[in-house]
Parts: structure tokens; C-alpha cells; sequence
């Protein structure tokens, strides 16, 4: 059972590169298997000296996965952010490989958003807590990591490509591109938690998946999930 009075930071990611380091830097680690997931906890000091409780899941990739899993920690741990570390493909001219994007701004790709929005939370694109931006932008500025607050795309397809970047580009104006991250913060703000969606950019969106599947991408994956546990310690 969560003990209340220790607060709680949700972290998942789409692979299980995305959460391993994470992994590595609790204490007191438990894993239970629930909800198909595999539901690492453990504890970490803040700056303050204060004990947070982790809890981080690798959800898998495409935005089902993520929202549901998103969901279930929700509804099970109750914490009081989540967070979301991962790899993008980067649209944009101004950023490089292993820069990252904060989700200001995160749309859903080929949705119908008149209709999505017609349910709670009644939003047509999603946007990250500005105080976990703030915190992100602190440990970033830190960390010596360029960055900029942007707009993420997600869909279920891999995008790769010229033909398929421009029609992501023109249909969202997206910096870069993702199959998680608006469905984990329309999930958590249906559910009225804070949330912020961290992508390091690993790819420029012109790599096949056949390619991109054989990478070594803990290097991207890491500098995303560094920059959550900078957060973390911070909060």
C-alpha cells in the first residue's frame, strides 16, 4: 500500500532503455507485475533531503499502451506528477541529436480532435505543467543541455521519410515526433495531475524502422532520463 505521506513521481517510458537508469538510481527497489506492466518502485532524496517514492514502468510504444499504463499508475500509486522519458525523431532545422524538447504543446496525429475534445478533459491539444517545465529548464540550464519548450506530435505509425515529415509538419507545426507522449498527458490531465513530456532528440525523422530498431539508443535515451532524475531532485 502507497504510504500518503510520502509523495509520488510516476515515470514511464516507451522502451526499456528509457527507464533503466532511472532504475538505477533508487533505493529500496521492488518490482511487482501488474496490470501487464513491470512496476518498478523504489525511494530517492531530494536536494531538500525530502524521501520521494518512484514508481516507473516501461509501457510500450504507440499512445494505447502509454495511456493505459499512464492510467494504471494513476489510479493505483496516486502521484503527484508524472513524468515521460523517451527518444523523438526531431523536425526540427534548429535542434540536433541528442538536444532535447520539453512537450509545451502535445497533439495528437491523424485524430479527430472535434471529437476527442467532446469528452473531459474537453482539450483539443494537451500542454505540460508549466512548474515541472520550470524544474526541467533549471536542471537543463545545469546540465549544459541545449533545449527548447515545443511542440511534440503523437501518433501510431513510425514516421520516416521526407513525404511523411513535411505532411507531420504542415498537419501540427510539431518540432518533433513521438507515439506516447499526448496520450500520457491527456490521460493525466483527465485525472487533474501535473505532467511533463521529455524527449531527446535521436533521429532527424529520415530513418526507416528497419534502420532505426538496430540503433544503440541508450545514449538518447539516457540524456532524457539524466535530465528526470535532475527533476526529480529537485522537487
Amino acid at each position: 500500500m502507497t504510504d500518503q505521506r510520502i509523495a509520488t513521481i510516476a515515470v514511464l517510458g516507451a522502451l526499456d532503455e528509457e527507464i533503466e537508469l532511472l532504475a538505477s538510481k533508487l533505493v529500496d527497489v521492488t518490482h511487482v507485475e501488474e496490470a501487464g506492466l513491470t512496476v518498478t518502485l523504489g525511494t530517492v532524496v531530494s536536494n531538500r533531503g525530502n524521501t520521494l517514492r518512484v514508481v516507473a514502468t516501461v509501457a510500450g510504444m504507440g499512445t494505447v499502451a502509454a495511456g493505459a499504463a499512464t492510467q494504471h499508475l494513476i489510479t493505483k500509486y496516486k502521484p503527484k506528477a508524472v513524468l515521460f522519458s523517451g527518444i523523438a525523431g526531431n523536425l526540427n532545422k534548429d535542434l540536433h541529436i541528442d538536444d532535447v524538447v520539453l512537450g509545451g504543446t502535445l497533439r495528437y496525429l491523424d485524430s479527430d480532435m472535434e471529437l476527442i475534445a467532446a469528452s473531459n478533459p474537453k482539450m483539443s491539444e494537451y500542454h505540460s505543467d508549466p512548474r515541472l517545465i520550470r524544474i526541467a529548464e533549471q536542471s537543463l540550464e545545469e546540465q549544459g543541455t541545449k533545449y527548447i519548450i515545443g511542440t511534440l506530435a503523437s501518433g501510431n505509425h513510425f514516421i520516416a521519410g521526407d513525404k511523411l515529415t513535411a505532411e507531420v509538419k504542415e498537419q501540427t507545426d510539431a518540432d518533433a515526433v513521438d507515439m506516447e507522449g499526448a496520450a500520457v498527458v491527456h490521460i493525466a490531465a483527465k485525472n487533474d495531475v501535473p505532467a511533463l513530456v521529455i524527449r531527446a532528440m535521436s533521429d532527424n525523422a529520415d530513418t526507416e524502422y528497419e534502420s532505426f530498431r538496430h540503433f544503440d539508443i541508450s545514449r538518447f535515451a539516457d540524456t532524457a532520463a539524466s535530465l528526470v532524475v535532475a527533476i526529480i531532485q529537485r522537487m
